[in-house]
């Protein structure tokens, strides 16, 4: 992956059946259940970040369904960042929204500086696709950036569950174990729940809102 994102060619391989994508397909349920998790913890979700939006599915139906005061987002795609706008994305005027056609390096090393910070940040699929040297450059400034981080990336496991059951073949993914991505994560993130992330520069357990401390990990 290159700094301008993929471009028309990856998005016809690997999208041409977008309906069973996850986060696309069944994007109601990704929604329905983040809200819920943070509803049944009291937790007020008033801005959020997409960390490589895509196809737009899951940032906008967010969007809907929270409301924030404030959103940003990031895709680093020309050829797909330019089929959505800010406007597409949000559905009503009160959330004040951008977009940048950037890639999520960029983006951290333009950012980690600042002192903004999202309620929760969103990140699917995009960190198969960076070197360990990139994620480790990255993941810092997500933690400062963003309180919780909706996280999903395929392991290796998964890379080849896709192949024999659904008969996709990622040739731009790269293959590392859970036990790879969990020491990439750990010193900057608590999984509190299912592919639901606590930033450890914003909480550790005695102020955590995520309670049930057995499931802290």
């Amino acid at each position: 992956m290159t700094k301008k994102g993929f471009d028309q060619k990856y998005w016809d391989a690997n999208y041409s059946k977008m309906d069973e994508m996850d986060g696309i397909g069944n994007v109601k349920e990704h929604v329905d259940y983040i809200h819920s998790v943070f509803a049944l913890e009291q937790i007020d979700i008033s801005s959020i970040a997409d960390f490589g939006f895509g196809t737009g599915h899951l940032f906008k139906a967010l969007l809907k369904k929270f409301i924030p005061y404030k959103a940003y987002g990031i895709e680093p795609s020309n050829y797909m960042f330019k089929k959505t706008s800010a406007k597409k994305l949000s559905p009503v005027p009160s959330t004040k929204i951008k977009i940048e056609n950037i890639d999520l390096l960029t983006w951290a090393r333009k950012k980690k500086h600042f002192h903004k910070r999202f309620d929760l940040g969103v990140c699917t699929s995009v960190l198969q696709y960076l070197s360990v040297k990139e994620i480790n450059e990255v993941l810092p400034v997500l933690a400062q950036r963003v309180k919780y981080l909706y996280l999903t990336v395929p392991t290796d496991v998964e890379l080849d569950r896709q192949i024999a059951e659904l008969e996709f073949h990622d040739t731009y993914a790269k293959r590392r174990t859970q036990k790879k991505y969990l020491k990439l994560l750990s010193p900057h993130f608590t999984i509190v729940s299912n592919k639901i992330l606590e930033s450890k520069v914003h909480f550790d357990q005695k102020d955590t809102f995520f309670c049930d401390l057995l499931y802290r990990f």
